[in-house]
């Protein structure tokens, strides 16, 4: 769910930032001196407690890099980190799309249509406008709230702002009165059909 989704982005961001605040926070704080000028009685063992300390001494460092399993754990570490992050950077580039809409009956009970299907009438809708030569249409956000993002390659003479307007009064308008939807925000991209190019003799 995309809400589910913004959740776990909020968590992720939060704690980063509040790990990359701390770590920032000792650094100022060792590398001024600041606790030895102003008396702060740091326990031992703190880390950059002063400007000339290190966050690892060598023998830390160094423990355990004679083992056998030293080398691989860390490579092993290193590379789960990296798919971590490549999937969750992937996750963000992905829209995700909506699975199904709840249609209101009416009744107090409601329906649910699949999201392809609403996609497959408005994607033909839309080509049957005057002007489009080819259109995409995917479905987002929540099944109770949808949004839409349509993608139409517009015919040489087709007029863009008499087709935005054509789609917004007919299969927009269509999709909400079939769906029972208040509202159905639309984010419209439009594009000039490519024709290749051809030789005259």
């Amino acid at each position: 769910m995309p809400g589910a989704r913004g959740t776990v982005n909020r968590l992720l961001l939060g704690l980063t930032g509040a790990v990359l605040l701390a770590a920032g926070g000792m650094v100022l704080l060792g590398g001024s001196d600041l606790p030895a000028r102003l008396h702060l009685g740091l326990p031992g063992g703190w880390p950059w407690a002063r400007p000339d300390a290190v966050l690892l001494p060598a023998r830390d460092r160094t423990r355990w890099t004679d083992r056998g399993w030293w080398w691989p754990a860390v490579i092993a570490a290193l590379a789960a980190l990296v798919v971590l992050l490549l999937w969750w950077l992937l996750a963000q580039l992905r829209r995700r799309r909506l699975g199904e809409v709840l249609v209101d009956c009416g009744d107090g009970q409601g329906a649910l249509v699949h999201g392809r299907a609403l996609e497959t009438v408005l994607t033909a809708e839309a080509e049957s406008l005057d002007g489009v030569e080819r259109a995409a249409v995917l479905l987002t956000g929540r099944r109770t709230e949808p949004r839409l993002r349509a993608l139409l390659v517009l015919a040489p003479h087709a007029d863009p702002g008499t087709v935005v307007l054509r789609l917004s009064d007919e299969a927009l308008a269509h999709a909400r009165t079939s769906a029972g939807l208040a509202r159905l925000p639309a984010e419209v991209r439009l594009r000039a059909v490519r024709h290749r190019p051809e030789r005259v003799s």
